[in-house]
């Protein structure tokens, strides 16, 4: 007959082994189900289609850990702002989405200067183009909410990737805030990836640069409704000293000093950036 202290012991060896079945049997099935995005996503970054240009890229842009973390699948809506002419995540999310989901491009409007209005019909003519690839890419509108980017609760996913500091320097990012609420599903993600301002300098003081501090746009975009949801590092570049001459352009890709230097910023490589997710509240 088993003392009452054994007993005692024994008992709890039994919930602690079921505590740790019942842990394994929430945690573990996420596993292959996240490592099938990751591979469904790495077919389509290795894909012949994909240009010269965003391929070099992918190495400081790292796509698939970050699409990972905010969580998209194929079966998703995700809407992408301003995808641009290159279509850098374009390349990837439209043929990715185009069985189970869509994607959807909310690209430049009518009012915007003739250069930005170039670049998008650049991205038209690459749609016409590649019709296996991109047929079913839905082209809308934006230009902070002066126009309905998706039908209203209807997106999983609102992207924007490098963006924000353009729309908080022009005061247009209270209107984009609004757009990106209404599209999204209650629960829906907004993910944000921008250049890393610095923690001594005020928001203001480096406006010019290109850079964005984090707790600054954590609480800009929290103050619109969304949940603060999670960070990834994923992006973090510690070569980055943001002190440029040209602010974040000096650096690559657009190389803003031309010739100068040139070297230099090429082993810096691109910004270092936060990777933000938010929720619909």
């Amino acid at each position: 007959m088993k003392s009452p202290a054994k007993k005692d012991a024994m008992a709890v060896a039994a919930d602690k082994l079921l505590v740790a079945a019942l842990v394994a049997a929430i945690v573990f099935p996420c596993l292959p189900a996240q490592a099938q995005e990751q591979r469904g996503l790495a077919q389509w970054l290795a894909a012949p289609h994909r240009t010269e240009r965003n391929v070099a890229r992918d190495r400081f842009r790292h796509p698939i850990e970050v699409l990972t973390f905010f969580g998209v699948k194929d079966n998703s809506t995700v809407v992408e702002i301003l995808p641009g002419s290159s279509g850098y995540y374009m390349e990837i999310l439209a043929p990715y989405l185009k069985a189970r989901g869509r994607y959807i491009a909310a690209n430049r409007d009518e009012a915007v200067p003739p250069q930005y209005l170039a670049d998008h019909q650049k991205l038209l003519a690459r749609l016409k183009a590649e019709p296996a690839l991109y047929e079913k890419v839905v082209v809308t509108k934006f230009n902070a909410d002066k126009h309905a980017i998706a039908p209203p609760g209807s997106a999983d996913f609102v992207l924007t990737f490098r963006n924000l500091h353009n729309w908080v320097e022009r005061k247009e990012i209270d209107g984009a805030l609004r757009a990106f609420h209404k599209a999204l599903k209650p629960g829906g993600v907004l993910g944000v990836v921008d250049h890393r301002g610095r923690t001594d300098l005020t928001q203001e003081e480096q406006m010019k640069t290109g850079y964005v501090r984090q707790d600054f746009a954590i609480a800009l975009i929290e103050k619109a409704g969304f949940k603060f949801a999670g960070a990834s590092e994923v992006n973090a570049n510690p070569k980055d000293t943001k002190d440029y001459p040209e602010g974040v352009w000096s650096l690559p890709p657009t190389y803003r000093l031309k010739d100068r230097d040139r070297a230099k910023y090429e082993e810096i490589g691109e910004s270092d950036r936060f990777t933000l997710k938010f929720v619909k509240q």
